[in-house]
């Protein structure tokens, strides 16, 4: 497969709408070995795929890369994906193990925090709601330095499910678990995180 740039000056051609039919076309296309199409994929997904790494890497050089490799892997695996609905996550989950990989390589230590704390199901949460800080620009560095204290299984399931959307039963795809343990690991994600920005939104404990 050619590198992204190479997919960057691939000729431009109308793609179909980006809709559930649009991308089956896109990957029936891609399948059948045709460049154009592929890189309408590239285009529609990358930005989502660069993200969720960025978010795990914390690293822009590394996600950039780690996006690279992603696409490569899907371009030669783009036969095995079985339910064409799912791209957007088969996509994430490739991206996951590059990560894993790649952290095993370097040696990145990422799990910045250990196991629960004791009492968190009983705190008094304070308002907003991770998701709405999501979309509140001035809480993104706040925001980000308490993602950073979650261990990073638990995070990325935070983030696909608020910042990417995906539905617990594709979060179970990605992750590799079952769907109760993607819910319960949401669930210790969100009282961990709104338990960390307590004292940053006037609702730490006295």
């Amino acid at each position: 497969m050619a590198p992204l740039l190479a997919l960057r000056l691939l000729p431009v051609e109308e793609a179909p709408p980006d809709t559930r039919e649009g991308q089956q076309a896109l990957v029936r296309r891609a399948r059948a070995g045709d460049a154009t199409a592929f890189r309408a994929l590239f285009e529609r997904h990358a930005p989502t795929v660069w993200r969720f790494l960025k978010d795990s890497f914390r690293d822009e050089a590394a996600a950039d890369e780690a996006t690279q490799e992603t696409f490569v892997r899907a371009h030669t695996r783009l036969m095995a994906l079985r339910d064409e609905d799912r791209l957007g996550s088969w996509l994430l989950g490739i991206a996951r193990r590059v990560f894993l990989e790649t952290r095993r390589v370097r040696g990145i230590r990422v799990d910045l925090a250990s196991e629960d704390t004791e009492g968190l199901l009983e705190a008094e949460l304070p308002s907003p709601t991770p998701e709405d800080l999501l979309l509140d620009h001035e809480t993104e560095v706040l925001l980000a330095e308490a993602l950073g204290h979650l261990r990073e299984e638990r995070r990325s399931a935070l983030l696909l499910r608020i910042d990417h959307g995906l539905p617990y039963e594709e979060i179970a795809s990605v992750m590799g678990w079952t769907i109760p343990k993607v819910k319960n690991e949401i669930h210790r994600a969100r009282l961990q995180l709104r338990e960390h920005l307590a004292p940053h939104l006037g609702g730490g404990r006295s």
